[in-house]
């Protein structure tokens, strides 16, 4: 699976509390050759030392480490280097095993508790900052999960939708000469109307940004009838054939994509300079990781790139460059990860800039609430 699948009733299933040991793998990977070759030689180490650790823990017997040993050593066969993107994290139980790729880096780790890890999943979810785009035609509604780099058709609540041919109407063409507009008749407005309430669900279950592709003729149809397109962010106005690839769809859109991730860009640097103006602006990573465990912080920025190892000392955070002991529980390799996790379960809203937009604040600032 990957970011895309993250919803939030998975989310909660991955967090609710499991019986010991809920297992729990994390490591880095390579998107290409040759250096992806050492990724499945790294996973296996990492499996055994899995199962070393649960063979020594004597709070485990002997028939919950036989069948989790065998959830993760059928994930390890069915992890797919091809489509590895930038980080693994494998989950096992006694019952089931799950396989993520996650387009955020994460450390080499092994968490034996009663619940999964999730920081790392939620952060690279935020980053990815996942979109809907719905395409229309009078006759199609099709609807694709996207983010920065990637986009896939979904398959869900409904969509694709395909109305029902048109019926001639002859006595139209006898008494007028022609043939009524496809995009004039009652039947599309139905149709487009109906896409539209099928979208509105699939937003109230997983809300995202929205974009909208089509025709002109057919946008405009869907403006009239439908709710959605005043939530858009962007269209695109150029049809979107049955048979248009995800990556050739990507494309098209990747104007629409970058002049909505300037004005988002700009919109955040203006919260944040309001922010400053008004005195209640964290910038550095100990003092919004501070706002964030307070649940002051409102709006969170962090650059795409940002990540760092600390040490949590008196609830501040010393950075830690080099000879990281995995023995120290205060070290923490993926403090940024945790952080906006934490800032996101506080209902702070946390967004992903380019690298260099927080320079001068750390890479990571925040508005706080108060």
């Amino acid at each position: 699976m990957d970011t895309d699948d993250l919803t939030a009733g998975l989310l909660r299933e991955l967090r609710a509390a499991k019986p010991y040991p809920a297992v729990s793998l994390t490591m880095p990977t390579h998107r290409r050759t040759p250096d992806n070759t050492q990724d499945a030689v790294r996973l296996r180490n990492l499996v055994n030392e899995a199962v070393d650790r649960l063979e020594a823990d004597p709070a485990v017997g002997r028939e919950t480490r036989t069948a989790i040993k065998e959830q993760l050593d059928r994930a390890a066969a069915e992890v797919d280097p091809r489509r590895a993107l930038d980080a693994l994290v494998v989950l096992a139980t006694p019952d089931e095993h799950q396989i993520w790729q996650l387009p955020r880096t994460a450390p080499e780790r092994v968490v034996l508790s009663d619940s999964y890890l999730t920081r790392n999943l939620v952060a690279a979810k935020a980053q990815a900052q996942p979109f809907w785009v719905l395409g229309v035609s009078a006759d199609r509604a099709g609807l694709w999960g996207g983010t920065g780099d990637a986009l896939r058709e979904a398959r869900t609540g409904g969509f694709p939708m395909t109305a029902p041919p048109l019926e001639p109407d002859p006595q139209r063409e006898e008494r007028i000469g022609d043939t009524p507009s496809i995009f004039g008749s009652q039947e599309t407005r139905v149709f487009l109307r109906s896409a539209d309430e099928t979208l509105r669900a699939v937003l109230a279950a997983d809300p995202r940004p929205l974009y909208l592709a089509g025709s002109a003729q057919a946008l405009a149809v869907l403006d009239e009838v439908g709710e959605s397109p005043r939530s858009a962010v962007g269209r695109l106005t150029k049809g979107v054939p049955a048979g248009t690839t995800p990556s050739a769809l990507l494309e098209e859109l990747r104007p629409v994509l970058e002049e909505r991730r300037k004005r988002f860009a700009a919109a955040v640097d203006g919260r944040l300079d309001e922010a400053r103006g008004r005195r209640a602006f964290a910038g550095g990573l100990d003092e919004v990781w501070a706002a964030v465990r307070e649940g002051r912080a409102g709006l969170v920025a962090v650059e795409e790139g940002f990540q760092r190892t600390v040490r949590v000392t008196d609830e501040h955070l010393e950075p830690v460059d080099a000879g990281v002991d995995p023995a120290d529980t205060t070290v923490r390799e993926d403090i940024v990860d945790e952080l906006v996790e934490r800032a996101l379960d506080s209902g702070a809203e946390v967004v992903f800039l380019a690298d260099g937009s927080l320079a001068d604040h750390g890479r990571i600032a925040a508005a706080l609430r108060y």
